[in-house]
């Protein structure tokens, strides 16, 4: 079965060149954003910025676990993005 598999490879290359093209460029497509840094990177900003909504809080002090400002920073920090 694998000894198959090259010239499998090398008859469509010879014969449907377009659509071996196209199903590696999907292929890489689907892998390469699994692999990047740059994948690995927006999901930490993406995890230490929370969602900030202005939001009109006429609580009297009576909310407990309220933050006292809308831009109050919530969640982890993000020196690492300073440092880099």
């Amino acid at each position: 079965q694998i000894s198959r598999t090259p010239s499998f490879l090398k008859n469509a290359w010879a014969k449907e060149l377009v659509l071996v093209v196209s199903f590696t460029i999907g292929g890489l497509i689907i892998i390469l954003p699994t692999i990047s840094p740059c994948t690995k990177y927006a999901i930490m900003i993406n995890q230490a910025s929370p969602y900030n909504h202005t939001v009109l809080l006429l609580d009297h002090g009576n909310i407990p676990n309220g933050s006292s400002h809308s831009q109050d920073p919530q969640g982890p920090s993000l020196e690492w993005l300073k440092k880099l």
